[in-house]
């Protein structure tokens, strides 16, 4: 009776279909998920208990084939246990990740989806599940519009400083409520610390992390479109950005990493494990050593000579021995997929895998040799890699290999970065370009080590974080007809740390594309305005954990339909859109291209923006929407700036402010 009681509850919950209760189911699998499942949620707690997945294999689109791979690796103790270290770049762990990643896709229908995870959440590691639960939830069409809560909240070690967890542990003892000051890692004496604000945000280490969650390196499943220039572009954004704030705070661009030359700087991460004890710590000026199991320097020469070899032949070898053309269309894609190494590498063997070895290169440099079982570096963990300096560093020497292969490509003629329907009348800012540090809260309750017997109190942090006041674009434009047009705008450095003043082409790897839109021209005179906040390269604030759990239990329990918020967690936090201004005001030069709506992929991004930034993540499950190269007109040599005086091209000198 106990079985069919359990039967109809979860059924309840999971065909009724709506979004409230998929979203109620999600919450509570993520709720305290270092513990077992509240006994208080009675219909997934004892899913947990009594589910047979092998019994509901006919609602698996694989027949339950990954069903029986992962209850075989359960069965016979192969998987990793529950409160160790996991970690993405870790082959085992990935795997065994992946495994339960097949189950959850291959789902016909919700309920096998939420009763599989519930059942598997309590037999396997949670960094594993967590990680599982976030892609399959990210990739899901079963889970569309499910808001995934903030990984800073489930997962709070990854994303704060061992002081406060010591802090929140003291106040759950206590049960005293607590709120605490987040500092940012080093001190005043580093001069990296400046910049620590960008590198340690919580919204941008939540941003890289759901990149990487919505375009896997590992991705068996449907193609995704563009995936290795994906690669490429994100990442080169993020350090054209971190170059931006290096500027705006009196410091030079970073400098790339070298494998024969010392790590200048080095990294104390000052933030621990939930089990495992603390990341390891670099001193300043490492040499890169062998690591043991991983790689060896001269191999990661050998890598990278070989990728160059590639772009100066203009081919690269795929694993039976053709040529695969490095063209103007597709160069960028293959290139991407080598360089990380994703499944769509054509040679993994020949070419190695540079991103991924070199992250867990430069994340064991603290103990190469293992000598004292230290735990993986925060190189080792898409939440924690941005923290470090040095991430930045490493991706100046992957953008610059991207670089070298950009400058292989000939220059844009006038036609193709002309648009004959299109004259730029005039651009202006309405609003102040400035930015500001505002106080940002964030719940640490599942930070602790908890019981049902003792009840929970409010326990948080609040950290700094940098914001920007609203403000618009507000573009005129002179059109000769009726058409749809793309709009491109550009914030790109105009002088370097020495006050030297940047020419065009010396300009135009550092720009940081601000916005990407589609609109309608008329003949005749246009006002094209556009908001900050409504960015493709952006999103906005996560819905915070507590609220997504009030909102969802509210709606399931009245029965109404649950309000929808923003699903897309990939795209930089809307707070982060301009760098850091200073009192005088930082000079940039505002720069916009408009060119024929033909470049738009599908009909309807006029008026549809797909969830929001897709400039950098793409739309799910769909083509990316911009049929151009992505940093199209300025991801090109620029050998005579006169080519770039066209009617549809402008840019204008503007100033970011920063208030205290």
């Amino acid at each position: 009776m106990k079985l069919l009681l359990v039967f109809s509850v979860v059924l309840g919950l999971a065909s009724a279909g709506d979004l409230a209760a998929k979203q109620q189911a999600i919450n509570r699998l993520l709720e305290k998920v270092t513990e077992p499942i509240q006994s208080y949620y009675t219909e997934l707690k004892e899913a947990a208990e009594t589910w047979d997945p092998r019994a509901h294999k006919d609602n698996c689109e694989d027949g339950g084939k990954a069903v029986e791979e992962l209850l075989g690796e359960i069965e016979a103790g192969r998987v990793l246990k529950q409160h160790a270290i996991f970690s993405l770049f870790h082959d085992r762990h990935r795997e065994e990740a992946i495994m339960l990643i097949h189950v959850l896709l291959n789902c016909k229908d919700f309920k096998t989806f939420i009763n599989n995870a519930a059942y598997f959440r309590e037999k396997m590691n949670e960094g594993e599940f967590v990680y599982a639960l976030y892609v399959a939830v990210t990739h899901s069409e079963l889970t569309t519009d499910v808001v995934l809560p903030p990984l800073y909240e489930v997962t709070p070690h990854l994303f704060t400083n061992s002081e406060i967890i010591n802090k929140a542990y003291s106040a759950k003892m206590t049960q005293t409520p607590g709120k605490f000051k987040m500092e940012f890692t080093g001190s005043k004496t580093n001069p990296e610390q400046s910049v620590a604000y960008f590198g340690e945000d919580i919204g941008m280490n939540s941003h890289h992390v759901h990149w990487h969650m919505d375009f896997p390196f590992w991705w068996d499943g449907h193609k995704i479109d563009r995936k290795g220039e994906l690669f490429f572009w994100a990442h080169h954004q993020l350090t054209a950005r971190f170059d931006a704030e290096r500027l705006s705070n009196h410091l030079p661009v970073v400098d790339e990493l070298y494998w024969d030359r010392p790590i200048y700087e080095g990294f104390a991460p000052h933030t621990t494990y939930r089990y495992g004890g603390e990341f390891p710590s670099r001193p300043d000026n490492k040499f890169f050593e062998d690591v043991d199991g991983v790689a060896r320097i001269r191999d990661m020469k050998i890598i990278e000579d070989r990728i160059h070899d590639a772009i100066d032949h203009g081919y690269i070898v795929d694993r039976k021995g053709n040529q695969i053309a490095l063209d103007e269309e597709h160069g960028i894609d293959i290139l991407g997929d080598i360089i990380e190494s994703s499944t769509y590498s054509p040679n993994v063997q020949y070419y190695g895998a540079l991103h991924n070895t070199a992250h867990k290169m430069l994340g064991r440099q603290a103990d190469p040799h293992d000598k004292f079982n230290l735990p993986p570096g925060v190189m080792e963990h898409f939440e924690t890699a941005t923290r470090d300096p040095s991430f930045f560093r490493l991706h100046k020497y992957m953008n610059n290999i991207f670089k070298d292969y950009k400058n292989t490509l000939p220059p844009y003629t006038a036609e193709e970065l002309g648009y004959a329907n299109a004259q730029i009348t005039d651009i202006t800012v309405e609003g102040e370009l400035a930015t500001f540090f505002e106080d940002y809260e964030f719940s640490l309750i599942n930070a602790i080590d908890d019981t049902e017997s003792i009840d929970d109190v409010d326990i948080s942090a609040y950290v700094s974080r940098l914001n920007h006041h609203d403000f618009s674009y507000k573009i005129g434009v002179k059109a000769n007809a009726d058409e749809p047009a793309t709009v491109r705008i550009y914030l790109c450095p105009k002088q370097d740390s020495n006050g030297v003043e940047y020419t065009l082409d010396e300009a135009r790897w550092g720009c940081i594309l601000l916005d990407k839109f589609w609109t309608e021209l008329s003949a005749g005179d246009n006002t094209i305005v556009r908001k900050s906040s409504e960015s493709s390269v952006t999103i906005p604030f996560r819905t915070r954990f507590a609220t997504l759990i009030k909102e969802a239990d509210e709606a399931v329990e009245s029965g109404s339909d649950m309000v929808k918020h923003n699903a897309r967690a990939c795209g930089l936090p809307q707070s982060l859109l301009l760098p850091k201004g200073n009192i005088e005001g930082v000079d940039f030069e505002l720069f916009v291209s408009i060119t024929s709506g033909d470049d738009a992929v599908h009909s309807d991004l006029v008026s549809n923006d797909h969830g929001g930034s897709y400039s950098y993540c793409g739309i799910k499950r769909q083509d990316f929407p911009d049929k151009r190269a992505m940093g199209y007109p300025l991801d090109r040599k620029v050998v005579d700036s006169r080519l770039f005086k066209q009617p549809n091209i402008k840019w204008v000198t503007v100033k970011v402010f920063h208030h205290d």
